[in-house]
């Protein structure tokens, strides 16, 4: 097989603040709103969003299962943060990178002041985890250690360990005849210390924990939900790994590799086999990070850090209790209907409640939008490419594709559509961090079946999550768009919050095939787009028109008003557009999950603005970018987060939002996140955040239990009105 070529372009009071570097000039006396003063730092406000994700664990409103689940996830993102940005910042501080960020930090600084955070919350997570533990007892679920067990649950437990997992298990020894083993990343291991009886000297030996593929971290005893956690089990069961060997020791480590090992793709002769080799590469990349269980011995722990090439002082964590914390989602999904927040089905969207056909649906009755995960993911996007692959009608389908489930029903669709003998083309990003594999599977699987697959543009990602159908209707060809914020992954359309446009517009329809073409060759010339907004090109530039051209038009009779929606606000440009236009006096609402360098609430700098962080049931993924305009409001959506690697080195897609009735959908969206009582925090001119506290009168709910029982809402109408149409149409027939 050839494969295609990436074608070539020409806390309420609890967190301290944030440390800040000494400024010299009170913030709002600052002229140059590009001064280092004026900016937080990315990194350290993504650990603040954390500070929140971990408040959910801490808060007793939340049910006790899920704060089981916040923790997991608190411990998830910290493991990639150490990947992802920590890895970073060590290969620039090896580089020799002095170069200061828009707040005025050198790598190693970052690091430093990040690492501090880090403790603290490993910290909070610690107490908030014995918590959990005592409370989950009287619930009937028991997470023990081995000492807890009964000598009958041992020899139940041991059977089953000899059974199920002890053939998985690989000692490895430690000493001058035997090379320091490999330790693969996020794996938990057991450094053993052992002797021989009536022998004073001792050697190591370094054991795996086997989680994954079917074994789990936590090993049910007995019928009931009781646990142990395997290493435990492990540890008390050396004697079958080291017959007539005395263990003088058994101690928990655990690792974390970068896994920044991108290499310059412009070289790239075949982009495939490059990422391919990057796996490989990151298999190996260096470990940023090593974290042992409170109690290992100076001597091992210095050792340990020798051999990995660490600093002791600096990059070693040690950990009071369990480690791994993110394997507490086996734990989090036991079946517990009571220990959880109330079930949620996602509901059929109203327009889509027809055995029409959804492309007379959408040509006949307008636009329609998407949300993510109140409406449906199964009967609007994949009903919308299940019927395109049928279709007789439909000529082609192109599509883009960043993240999805290795065994998607998109997927099934695009091969049933190619069998079917339709034109099918598919933009695959093989760089998406952490999915580079299955993309890779996916690609070769689409490619098999008569796809075009192509790998975007040289040097850029592609980001954007659009589908555009090709139909013969009776007037012509009419083109068919679906453009999101979130990826085509049905898993992460349960618990990401997104919202998605399907349209017939003439223009999007235009402007669509202009950017598959783009996607396909990454020739630029002339190329025009009349609706979209696409990055590289033209949104950054045109979101800086658009905030510049608010403040233009901002009067007291005439009042300005911008309001974004979205992951994180990163680029220095448009923080200080939107500064600018706050001293001109313009209302600025933003609703940033987690990382944010503008500094809220700055008298004389940024006192219109406020900046506000959702944390709830479901993950914030939407991006909404609204202006007043004058009265000539615009609405767009997209995938795009005001980031300067989205705005520069992505393809990335804005679509505007011109139908009354959608517009009031979003709008519903905006306010609810703004007024939300129970999940919305206020961040600090210091980059911290306070939690609301509902008051007297106030919604007890959270924004996305609100926006579920307007989801349901809607539907019971639909339903309502399918149910009155029905009937009349046995009337009709039956005059």
């Amino acid at each position: 097989m050839t494969p295609p070529r990436r074608t070539k372009k020409p806390v309420p009071d609890g967190p301290p603040a944030i440390a800040e570097p000494a400024a010299t000039t009170p913030l709002s006396d600052v002229v140059d709103i590009y001064s280092t003063e004026l900016f937080l730092n990315r990194e350290l406000t993504w650990l603040e969003f954390n500070r929140r994700v971990l408040r959910e664990a801490e808060d007793e409103r939340t049910p006790l299962l899920e704060r089981v689940k916040f923790t997991a996830i608190v411990s998830g993102n910290l493991d990639e943060f150490f990947m992802k940005r920590i890895g970073g910042l060590k290969q620039q501080v090896g580089a020799g990178i002095q170069n200061l960020t828009v707040d005025g930090r050198t790598p190693r600084q970052q690091i430093e002041e990040c690492y501090a955070v880090v403790r603290e919350l490993g910290e909070r997570k610690r107490q908030v985890f014995g918590e959990i533990l005592t409370l989950l007892r009287p619930a009937g679920i028991h997470i023990l250690g081995y000492s807890e067990l009964t000598s009958r649950e041992r020899k139940e437990l041991r059977s089953y360990y000899v059974r199920n997992i002890f053939p998985l298990v690989t000692p490895q020894s430690i000493d001058p005849a035997h090379p320091f083993p490999f330790i693969s990343n996020l794996s938990l291991n057991l450094l053993v210390t052992l002797r021989y009886p009536r022998e004073r000297e001792v050697s190591l030996a370094r054991v795996k924990v086997p989680v994954g593929a079917g074994i789990p971290r936590f090993l049910q005893v007995g019928e009931k939900d009781r646990f142990v956690p395997l290493e435990e089990v492990m540890q008390h069961n050396l004697d079958l790994l080291f017959p007539e060997m005395e263990v003088a020791a058994c101690e928990f480590f655990r690792v974390t590799r970068n896994s920044n090992t991108e290499r310059n793709e412009e070289q790239a002769d075949d982009l495939l086999a490059m990422i391919e080799s990057e796996l490989q590469d990151r298999r190996f990349a260096p470990i940023v990070r090593l974290e042992v269980a409170a109690g290992m011995g100076p001597v091992h722990r210095g050792m340990l850090a020798a051999e990995l090439e660490l600093n002791e002082a600096a990059d070693v964590f040690e950990v009071e209790g369990m480690l791994a914390l993110r394997d507490l989602f086996e734990i989090a999904g036991l079946g517990y209907p009571e220990l959880r927040d109330p079930p949620h089905h996602p509901v059929d969207h109203p327009r889509l409640m027809t055995d029409r056909n959804i492309f007379h649906v959408i040509r006949d009755a307008g636009s329609i939008l998407l949300q993510h995960p109140y409406d449906s993911f199964a009967t609007s996007v994949e009903r919308f490419l299940y019927e395109a692959s049928e279709d007789p009608k439909v000529r082609a389908i192109k599509m883009t594709l960043y993240r999805t489930a290795i065994d998607s029903r998109i997927i099934d669709c695009l091969v049933n559509a190619a069998g079917n003998g339709k034109q099918v083309a598919v933009a695959v990003e093989l760089k998406a961090r952490f999915d580079e594999a299955a993309n890779i599977r996916l690609a070769e699987r689409m490619e098999e079946a008569g796809i075009h697959v192509t790998y975007g543009v040289v040097g850029l990602k592609t980001h954007c999550k659009v589908i555009l159908v090709v139909r013969q209707d009776y007037d012509g060809l009419r083109r068919y768009v679906h453009i999101g914020t979130g990826n085509y992954h049905p898993g992460t359309a349960r618990i990401y919050s997104d919202l998605g446009l399907l349209t017939s517009d003439d223009t999007i329809g235009e402007d669509a095939t202009e950017l598959f073409n783009y996607l396909t060759t990454g020739y630029t010339p002339r190329r025009n787009y009349r609706k979209l907004l696409p990055a590289p090109k033209h949104l950054k530039k045109a979101l800086l028109a658009k905030i510049q051209r608010e403040a233009e038009h901002h009067s007291e009779e005439n009042p300005g008003l911008i309001q974004f929606q979205m992951n994180a606000l990163e680029d220095a440009d448009i923080v200080a557009a939107l500064y600018s236009a706050a001293r001109r006096g313009v209302q600025v609402d933003l609703i940033i999950r987690d990382s944010c360098r503008l500094r809220p609430g700055v008298p004389g700098l940024s006192e219109t603005v406020r900046v506000i962080s959702v944390v709830g049931r479901f993950l914030e993924h939407a991006r909404i970018y609204y202006f007043r305009n004058g009265g000539a409001e615009e609405y767009y959506i997209g995938s795009a987060d005001a980031m300067k690697r989205n705005l520069e080195y992505r393809v990335e897609v804005l679509a505007p939002v011109e139908a009354p009735e959608l517009r009031k959908e979003i709008r519903t969206i905006i306010d609810v996140h703004l007024y939300d009582r129970r999940s919305a925090w206020d961040m600090q001119p210091d980059g911290t955040c306070r939690q609301r506290v509902p008051g007297e009168g106030d919604d007890p709910r959270g924004s996305h239990e609100i926006l579920i029982a307007l989801a349901e809402k809607r539907h019971k109408a639909g339903t309502r009105l399918k149910k009155k149409k029905a009937r009349g149409h046995v009337r009709r027939n039956t005059r």
